[in-house]
C-alpha cells in the first residue's frame, strides 16, 4: 500500500484527537530531533574540521569556503524530487535512506586529501542529505494540525542548537584525538560522526510510521480523528492556496517565502560554518575542546528561547511580528559582536544564535499552513532547496567581504545586511485576520 492509502473512515470519540496528538509528539518526535541534530552535526562540522585540514591539505580560505558551499549545490538540485519520491513512498524507507547514505559519505570526508576530493564530497553529501529536512516538515503535517505545528516545528528546531551545543564539544574532542592509530583528528571526526547516522538511519526503518492510518500504536478512534481533522485542514489548504504541483512553481507568495528563508540561511551558515573560528580568535587558542565548550554556550541560549518562542508566536497568532522580532535579532547580534570585548561578543553571538534558531520555525509555519496536498511536496521542498543556497552564498559572502574590505568585521555586517532585509520581508507577508 501506498503512504498516500487511506483505509475506511472509523468514528472518532471526543478526546482522542489530543490523545493521538499527544501519543504521536510522544513517540515521533524525539527521534525526528535526534536525526536533525546528526544532520546538522554532519553538514556543519566542516567548520571544526577547518584549522586542522587547511594546516594538513594547504586548501586556501577561499576554496575552504568554496567547498563548505559546495553542499548546497547537490542539495539543492535533488530536494524536490527527494520530496515528490518521500510522498509517494513514505517516509520510514526514505529517511532511512537518506541517513544511511548521508551517514556513509560524510565519514568518507575523512579520505579527502586535496581541492578536488573536498568539493566532490562536498556535493555528494548535499546529494545524499537532499530531502531530508523537506521530507521531516511535510512529514509533520502528514501527523500534526495546524493548532499543534508550530509547537512541534518548535520542538523539531531542537536538533539545531543540540547539534552544535553538544556536537561542539564533541567535534573538539576528537579533534584532540590527532595521531590515535594513525589518523588525524579531523578524521576521526568525520569516521565517528558519520557512522553514528548511518546506525541511526538503519534505526529509523522501524522507529516512524508513515501516516497516522498506518499507525498501530494508535486506536482505531484516533487513527480516525488525526486523519478526519489533517484531511478537513488540507482541503482548506487546497482552497486558499496553489491546487496542483505546476501552480506552485508560478505562485509569487512561494518566491515571497522563498526570499526569506535564503536570507535566513545566510545567517544560519554564515554563523554556524565560522562560529568556531570566530570563538578562536576571541579567546586566543586553537579550536579544541575548550573553543568547543565556549561554542557550546550560545546554542544553550538558542535552545532555551526555543522551547517557548516560537510556541507562543503561534498561541498569539502573531507569527508575523514574532518571526521579525528573531530575525532583526541575528543582524543586531552580529553588529555588537563585531565591536565588542570578548565576553560581550559572546553574549551578543547568544542573541544572534537565539534569532537564528527561533526564526526557523516560526518561518515554516507560513508555507505548511498555505501549501496541501502534492503542491506540499513540492513546495516545501523547493523553497528549502532555492532557500539553502544561502548556505553556498554564506562562507562566500563572508569571504569577499573581509577581502574586500580588509578586515573580518566586514564580514559580519555582510550577515547582519542580510538578516536586516530578511526581517523586512518577514514585516511584508500577509497578516493573519486578526493579528499584528
Amino acid at each position: 500500500m501506498s503512504a498516500t492509502a487511506t483505509p475506511g473512515i472509523t468514528a472518532a470519540a471526543p478526546g482522542d484527537l489530543d490523545s493521538a496528538v499527544a501519543k504521536a509528539r510522544a513517540r515521533l518526535v524525539p527521534f525526528l530531533i535526534l536525526m536533525y541534530t546528526l544532520a546538522f552535526l554532519d553538514r556543519s562540522n566542516v567548520g571544526f574540521a577547518k584549522q586542522a585540514f587547511q594546516a594538513d591539505t594547504g586548501l586556501s580560505d577561499s576554496a575552504f569556503a568554496l567547498g563548505a558551499g559546495l553542499f548546497f549545490v547537490g542539495y539543492a538540485l535533488f530536494e524536490v524530487p527527494s520530496n515528490l519520491i518521500l510522498h509517494r513512498v513514505g517516509a520510514r524507507w526514505w529517511m532511512a535512506r537518506i541517513m544511511i547514505t548521508w551517514g556513509l559519505v560524510s565519514a568518507a570526508t575523512m579520505f579527502a586529501h586535496g581541492e578536488t576530493s573536498f568539493y566532490i564530497l562536498r556535493v555528494l553529501l548535499g546529494i545524499a542529505e537532499a530531502g531530508f529536512f523537506p521530507g521531516v516538515i511535510l512529514f509533520v503535517t502528514f501527523w500534526f494540525p495546524r493548532r499543534t505545528r508550530g509547537r512541534i516545528l518548535g520542538l523539531f528546531y531542537f536538533g539545531y542548537p543540540l547539534s552544535l551545543m553538544f556536537g561542539s564539544p564533541l567535534s573538539g574532542l576528537l579533534l584532540d584525538f590527532d595521531g590515535a592509530f594513525g589518523l588525524r583528528g579531523w578524521q576521526w571526526m568525520y569516521l565517528i560522526e558519520g557512522i553514528v547516522a548511518s546506525i541511526v538511519g538503519i534505526v529509523a526503518y522501524w522507529a516512524l510510521s508513515d501516516r497516522p492510518e498506518q499507525a498501530t500504536w494508535l486506536s482505531p478512534g484516533e487513527r480516525a480523528a488525526i486523519a478526519q481533522e489533517l484531511a478537513s485542514e488540507d482541503r482548506a489548504k487546497r482552497h486558499e492556496g496553489p491546487a496542483s504541483l505546476s501552480k506552485v512553481f508560478t505562485d509569487p507568495r512561494m518566491l515571497h517565502f522563498t526570499l526569506i528563508y535564503f536570507l535566513l540561511q545566510i545567517g544560519s551558515y554564515g554563523v554556524a560554518f565560522y562560529l568556531p573560528t570566530q570563538v578562536s580568535a576571541l579567546l586566543g587558542v586553537k579550536v579544541g575542546l575548550e573553543v568547543g565548550l565556549v561554542s557550546a554556550i550560545p546554542w544553550a541560549v538558542a535552545l532555551a528561547v526555543m522551547f517557548f518562542w516560537p510556541d507562543l508566536a503561534v498561541k498569539t497568532g502573531n507569527e508575523r511580528l514574532f518571526g521579525f522580532v528573531s530575525v532583526l535579532a541575528i543582524g543586531v547580534g552580529l553588529v555588537i559582536a563585531a565591536h565588542a570585548s570578548p565576553a560581550i561578543a559572546i553574549a551578543a553571538l547568544c542573541l544572534t544564535t537565539a534569532g537564528i534558531a527561533s526564526a526557523q520555525p516560526i518561518f515554516w509555519t507560513f508555507p505548511t499552513n498555505y501549501l496541501g496536498g502534492i503542491a506540499a511536496a513540492g513546495g516545501i521542498a523547493a523553497i528549502n532547496s532555492v532557500g539553502n543556497l544561502g548556505g553556498f552564498f554564506a562562507p562566500n559572502l563572508r569571504v569577499w567581504a573581509e577581502h574586500q574590505f580588509g578586515t573580518p568585521v566586514a564580514s559580519l555586517y555582510a550577515l547582519a545586511i542580510a538578516a536586516a532585509f530578511g526581517a523586512g520581508l518577514v514585516l511584508l507577508l500577509p497578516r493573519r485576520r486578526g493579528t499584528v
